[in-house]
């Protein structure tokens, strides 16, 4: 055993750590550049494709009624692609942070930098990114190879973002450049970096390098040890991170009307045709994917384990493949369970966004306390920053 897994396992032991050590969180939306919003899992929606203006006014939505924060996902489907949704919608909005998903390796780093620091100029700040590990669309790529890619491209965004030049020599990438292109809005550090994953590689990846683990619904039991693993892991690396939850809600207000809507929502699901639709993930393969498969194969044959957590969504969606279903008082309940075992970010959807944002906007979220991580973690700059966008000397 080497000396950080020796830290490692010595660090399991102490209390959980985490890097916004207050009771609040992050109230985050979902939006539909990847195709998917419908009545009905199962079937593809051509009243809800994934336009540029249905996703505009989700986002816009998602803004009026007070959420913090929205994630604009990535996937090779028929839709929007993220940077340059992100890019457009940025002008239309003045107070949502746009978090926005990107593959690493689909962009080289240094542009890649510049890019997503050009956004958030745009955006003063209000930007954060989510970072996938996945295979390359099109690719079956080796574990190993997609670890050392994404972490290689990290650090060369970290040095973009905070030194004079980036002098970056690993594996993958040789580089030698200077960092004024991609300096960020954003100080200490710059954007937030979110990031999911369940592989050991993935995990370290995180701990190492990045803001905020993004985790998909599981038992209690279950999120807990995981929570416990990656606080471990990061404390290993002399760092912290805060705890993300990505998970569907259904609110009514009673638990039957809820059900009921959970039970609608089912009602027309080919599990032959949406076995199709799920399989167009490129984590549709991954590790976290088959955890969630397992969560559905312990449930009660309404499929519900726990008390209000539902998994048949997992039936057409890879990736997130379970939901809170309940009454109002249920789910603010079950949140602030989550709270207190340290989740300090939560992402929410349900079907359609557009109706189930509005009722959890009326029924939960003026209930928790919505706070944005960016300005948490001082991200935020209280002036304008000096940088070659703004009032640096040009040189």
């Amino acid at each position: 055993m080497n000396e950080r897994e020796t830290k490692l396992e010595n660090t399991k032991q102490k209390k959980l750590l985490i890097r916004t050590e207050e009771k609040v969180a992050e109230i985050g939306w979902f939006t539909d550049i990847i195709g998917g919003d419908t009545e009905f899992l199962g079937v593809l929606d051509e009243e809800k494709r994934s336009t540029f203006e249905h996703c505009k006014d989700l986002t816009l939505q998602a803004e009026k009624a007070g959420f913090k924060n929205i994630l604009f996902p990535t996937a090779y489907t028929v839709g929007q692609e993220a940077i340059t949704f992100a890019s457009a919608i940025a002008p239309f909005t003045n107070k949502i942070k746009l978090l926005v998903a990107i593959r690493t390796g689909e962009i080289h780093p240094p542009t890649l930098a510049r890019a997503l620091s050009n956004l958030d100029h745009v955006l003063e700040g209000r930007f954060a990114i989510n970072i996938i590990n996945s295979d390359l669309p099109g690719n079956r790529e080796d574990p190993t190879l997609r670890y050392k890619r994404c972490a290689e491209t990290i650090e060369i965004l970290k040095q973009a973002w905070s030194q004079d030049r980036i002098d970056f020599h690993g594996d993958l990438y040789n580089l030698s450049l200077p960092s004024a292109p991609a300096k960020p809005y954003q100080q200490n550090g710059g954007p937030l970096l979110y990031f999911g994953g369940t592989s050991d590689g993935s995990r370290n990846i995180c701990a190492k390098y990045c803001d905020v683990f993004l985790t998909w619904p599981e038992r209690e039991e279950s999120l807990a040890t995981t929570m416990a693993d990656m606080s471990a892991r990061a404390s290993a690396y002399g760092r912290t991170t805060d705890f993300g939850l990505r998970i569907h809600v259904v609110v009514r207000e009673t638990e039957q009307e809820a059900r009921e809507y959970a039970k609608k929502l089912t009602s027309k699901l080919d599990e032959g045709k949406a076995a199709t639709i799920r399989s167009r993930g490129e984590d549709s393969r991954s590790l976290g994917v088959l955890r969630q498969d397992q969560l559905r194969m312990e449930a009660n044959d309404e499929g519900y384990v726990e008390d209000i957590l539902w998994t048949d969504i997992g039936k057409v969606f890879s990736g997130c493949g379970a939901g809170l279903v309940g009454s109002p008082r249920q789910i603010i309940d079950k949140l602030n369970r989550y709270i207190d075992m340290g989740f300090r970010a939560f992402i929410f959807s349900g079907f359609p966004l557009e109706r189930e944002a509005e009722y959890f906007s009326k029924l939960v979220l003026p209930h928790l306390p919505n706070v944005s991580l960016s300005d948490k973690q001082n991200r935020m700059p209280k002036t304008t920053p000096i940088t070659p966008y703004t009032t640096a000397k040009l040189r």
